[in-house]
């Protein structure tokens, strides 16, 4: 898990039917002391979050799965909490 701040959603025409009706942020990672860490992701959003809040994100598998009920999701990422 990784901390990372929402700077904007993301909208897709086309996209994998394990996604359509799925909400994607586009988040950047955060170092220790709230810095860039590499470069902005595409992340799948079961919670709402808006621009600006800080969330925590999994790279697990199991939980983009468990989320889009397809064992074969092409999304790496999610989002599992808001920091208050």
């Amino acid at each position: 898990m990784q901390t990372a701040k929402v700077i904007g959603h993301a909208r897709a025409t086309v996209k994998d039917r394990s996604l359509v009706g799925r909400r994607l942020v586009i988040a950047q990672m955060l170092t220790l002391d709230d810095g860039p860490d590499g470069p902005p992701l595409l992340i799948l959003d079961p919670l709402g979050c808006r621009v600006g809040d800080r969330v925590m994100i999994t790279s697990d598998g199991t939980a983009v799965s468990d989320i889009t009920g397809s064992e074969y999701c092409p999304a790496r990422w999610s989002v599992c909490g808001i920091i208050d």
